[in-house]
């Protein structure tokens, strides 16, 4: 005879499971509240996450001349000009040979191009010069009647760019001021806060710092390993700007996905017009390589074994953040999920009971 079930306990486990449901939904209305409230002040939030992690990048020279007695405003001062001259540089050794050498690579793409129409003209394809010209000019009645449309998105570039110099400035500002005073910010908060707070937020807030400042230095660690790994591929295939190329690769690796991909675009199109279609296949299946490499192994393993995340978690972080916000959403999923981490850990411990030491003979004595 098959047992019943217990009125008694099925009406707790309800109970239960009622409370249980009812104070989630609770927390994901929060967070929902909290999202919605990050959105509404994102001009304000994004400088501000970007200045943190300028300053994960830059602080140890500013604590190493602070540790040398220099004043703290003279230390920010002269960390944040070292950083705008490194930039500076940076995209000077990109853009002048790239630009010393703009006539030979004119030259090849319409040699490329001229290639690919005779190509086209020939067997399998047959295409001839009138249907070349009349898909030309269907293209040309097609970009006129899509002037306005067109406009209206160059109009949304430019935005685009004036927003992200004044994001730029803004940070660089709020680097400045975190370089000079932000020792002095936990101290500042433990002021304010009251009770319980007073202890628990600065520590989450010290751990959390230490968490961006890894994340940012892995991240630079496997645009490195890229720009090194795919230098290296170019310069055996004999592709001219090598050096630009891997300084390139490695300002991208800061950028997921999009960057990864404008590097690899414009090393195989530069493989292209100076070596041909073969060195410029030979180079994307480099760069495919090089990218799976990372994607699967450079950066979980790294990022894992400092952020204390497996590398599954890193992997569906960088999924998942990339399907609710994009590219900014996969830029920011690896530190956020640490930052998560982080407060859970702080909480499991918090939260735990303490260990009893077992006694010893001599407190029975």
């Amino acid at each position: 005879m098959p047992a019943m079930l217990n009125s008694t306990r099925t009406r707790a486990a309800l109970r239960v499971s009622a409370r249980i449901s009812l104070e989630s939904l609770l927390v994901l209305v929060m967070a929902a509240v909290l999202l919605w409230l990050l959105g509404r002040m994102w001009s304000v939030v994004w400088p501000l996450i970007v200045g943190l992690l300028l300053t994960t990048l830059t602080w140890p020279p500013a604590r190493f001349l602070r540790g040398r007695g220099w004043p703290p405003a003279l230390a920010a001062s002269a960390v944040t000009v070292l950083f705008l001259l490194v930039a500076a540089g940076t995209v000077a050794l990109i853009a002048v040979p790239v630009a010393s050498q703009a006539g030979q690579l004119t030259d090849g793409v319409a040699a490329g191009i001229h290639e690919v129409r005779q190509w086209a003209a020939g067997p399998p394809l047959n295409i001839g010069d009138a249907q070349i010209s009349e898909a030309s000019d269907a293209a040309a009645a097609r970009i006129q009647s899509g002037a306005g449309s067109m406009i209206t998105t160059v109009v949304t570039g430019l935005s685009t760019v004036i927003d992200g110099v004044v994001t730029a400035v803004l940070a660089l500002f709020l680097m400045f001021f975190f370089l000079k005073d932000g020792p002095r910010f936990l101290p500042w908060l433990t002021r304010q806060l009251p009770g319980r707070l007073a202890t628990d937020i600065p520590v989450v807030a010290a751990r959390g710092w230490d968490t961006l400042g890894t994340f940012v230095r892995s991240q630079a660690l496997v645009g490195l390993l890229d720009a090194v790994l795919i230098g290296l591929g170019l310069w055996a295939l004999g592709v001219p700007l090598v050096l630009p190329l891997a300084v390139l690769t490695f300002v991208s690796a800061f950028v997921p996905i999009v960057g990864a991909l404008f590097a690899g675009a414009v090393a195989v199109l530069i493989a292209l017009v100076s070596n041909g279609v073969t060195d410029a296949l030979i180079a994307l299946a480099i760069i495919v390589v090089v990218q799976q490499l990372e994607g699967n192994v450079f950066q979980p393993m790294i990022q894992s074994r400092g952020l204390g995340l497996h590398a599954a978690v890193v992997l569906l972080a960088v999924t998942l953040g990339g399907s609710l916000a994009g590219i900014v959403g996969s830029l920011l999923a690896v530190p956020v999920a640490a930052l998560i981490a982080v407060v859970w850990n702080y909480l499991r411990e918090q939260l735990s009971e303490p260990r009893h030491e077992p006694e010893t003979s001599e407190q029975h004595a």
